[in-house]
């Protein structure tokens, strides 16, 4: 009997997707809850799994869009996994002899390339056996095929195609666009690639907000020596004590908690003609990726220790960069903060978050001069840029926000230090 794959329902609001790399063939044997394809969206990829064992045969191609429902794939459970033959099984032996040789970094499309990698190679037309993996045993990782990427799309061509006056010659993996009515024929001007799903949503959310608030954004800076200093003093029984390191957005989250309780309207949003204000604060840490920006959120910040703060970013970082963040970490946030400083950025104006009503954007610690009781002295500051809807929010609680939060955290006792 045949049983259908179907799309399932990963989130609401979501209701199509990309099949973006199929972990089994069609014709392969699968075993129930073996991962038969990775679903990319707008906001997650999701790993759709076997509900039953059988055999796979698959309807739609990788790199195809699908709607929520739709059929990608049969099973048919009538089949029974094929047996190991006695040559099967004395196999593994009689090679063993050779795999003690020194293993050479693999550069096969042959090897096993995890999700993720497999994801950005099927994206990006990278060819697996061009790409010298860094990792264990000569292993791809996300990071190789994104940098083969890179120089791939800027590196001229080694070989120049020969082309035939109207037949130009196509690209096996990006579809080069010729500009004829500028260079006469030339080819290789510019690079076309579709963006994926979570890109597409991301564009469209900022535009949104642009087009649905009236952003505004007031600066101020704040003196970092104390939470630096009280850091190196607490950093090694902190992390001895919790297995993570104190980092600076535990300080952050909690310092915006506190100006949230100041300014409650900043953890509220605007719905149709009403105002809805949240008492409770579930505080968004925005994490860049190769694939894009995404918000995860961490739930009931101002209930949480520093240390449950951190580990919940780490675990949310580390679950960005593989790809494996679930649509319920992304959904609900109160209010966004933004660290652009981790990539140098001095100062910027960050977009909302829609719905939220306000962003705090950190930036990076510099030393500069500022005068300190009459004298001017050298100190590690660092810029804050509130961007609010200026619908929800006055000019003087945007303020007052900053101003509390700057407090908070150039003096940390006034925040509930628990270590």
């Amino acid at each position: 009997m045949s049983i259908e794959v179907k799309i399932p329902a990963v989130g609401e609001s979501i209701t199509s997707g990309v099949v973006s790399v199929w972990h089994k063939k069609s014709g392969d044997f699968v075993n129930a809850g073996e991962t038969l394809f990775t679903l990319e969206t707008d906001k997650v990829s999701t790993e759709i799994a076997a509900e039953k064992a059988g055999l796979l045969e698959t309807i739609v191609n990788e790199g195809q869009e699908v709607k929520i429902g739709e059929v990608v794939a049969t099973i048919d459970d009538s089949k029974s996994a094929p047996a190991k033959t006695a040559l099967a099984e004395k196999k593994p032996a009689a090679e063993s002899k050779p795999a003690e040789k020194p293993r050479e970094r693999s550069t096969s499309t042959d090897q096993a390339l995890s999700p993720a990698v497999r994801r950005v190679v099927e994206e990006e037309g990278v060819d697996p056996a061009s790409v010298r993996g860094t990792g264990k045993d000569g292993r791809l990782t996300k990071g190789d095929v994104l940098t083969a990427a890179e120089n791939k799309s800027y590196a001229p061509d080694a070989t120049p195609a020969r082309t035939v006056p109207g037949k130009p010659t196509a690209s096996p993996t990006a579809q080069t666009v010729q500009d004829r009515s500028a260079s006469g024929g030339q080819e290789g001007r510019f690079t076309r690639r579709k963006m994926s799903p979570l890109r597409r949503k991301i564009a469209a959310q900022l535009v949104m907000a642009q087009h649905t608030a009236a952003i505004l954004t007031t600066f101020n800076e704040c003196d970092m020596s104390a939470v630096q200093e009280l850091r190196k003093k607490s950093q090694e029984v902190f992390t001895k004590k919790n297995g993570v390191k104190l980092g600076f957005m535990s300080f952050f989250i909690k310092a915006v908690v506190e100006g949230l309780k100041v300014v409650p309207n900043l953890n509220g949003r605007i719905e149709d003609e009403d105002f809805i204000e949240n008492h409770f604060y579930d505080i968004g840490v925005a994490v860049g990726t190769e694939r894009g920006l995404v918000v995860p959120v961490v739930r009931d910040a101002d209930k949480k220790s520093f240390a449950d703060l951190e580990r919940d970013i780490a675990n949310y970082a580390a679950k960005a960069r593989e790809g494996k963040l679930k649509i319920e970490d992304l959904q609900g946030g109160t209010f966004t903060i933004s660290n652009g400083g981790v990539y140098g950025s001095l100062l910027s104006t960050p977009i909302l978050n829609p719905p939220q009503s306000g962003i705090l954007g950190m930036h990076k610690i510099m030393d500069r001069p500022v005068a300190i009781d009459s004298q001017v002295q050298i100190r590690p500051m660092m810029y804050l840029a509130l961007s609010y809807d200026h619908r929800a929010i006055d000019g003087k609680e945007a303020v007052a926000f900053v101003i509390k939060v700057k407090d908070c955290v150039e003096d940390p006792k006034k925040l509930p230090l628990d270590f």
